[in-house]
């Protein structure tokens, strides 16, 4: 067969327990990508939902108000969203963590 005659000599096994020696430091810079990408992305889907909602809204004033309001949420994040980068690449800096977000801005 040959799922048994497969080598994986050049594949690392990955412990389960890779992060329990690891500070909090590098668990959180290991995790921000991910939840920046994240974010971004809901941010992106709500924008275009409240867009749509106003679209949809056909002149009804409480539907427009509604969808603004959806369309202010998102932008709201956005701002929020930058902010929170922007502290974070701060820390980085001010504790001289050698991490980078996204790739952006290696040292």
């Amino acid at each position: 067969m040959i799922a048994q005659a497969t080598d994986f000599n050049g594949l690392e096994r990955i412990s389960s327990t890779a992060l329990l020696g690891a500070n909090i430091g590098f668990v959180i810079s290991s995790l921000l990508p991910y939840i920046f990408a994240i974010a971004g992305a809901t941010l992106v889907v709500y924008l275009l939902y409240g867009g749509f909602h106003l679209m949809a809204s056909r002149g009804d004033e409480k539907a427009i108000k509604e969808a603004k309001g959806k369309i202010t949420g998102a932008l709201t994040g956005l701002v929020i969203m930058i902010v929170a980068y922007m502290v974070t690449r701060l820390i980085g800096v001010v504790f001289d963590i050698g991490t980078t977000i996204l790739g952006l801005f290696d040292r």
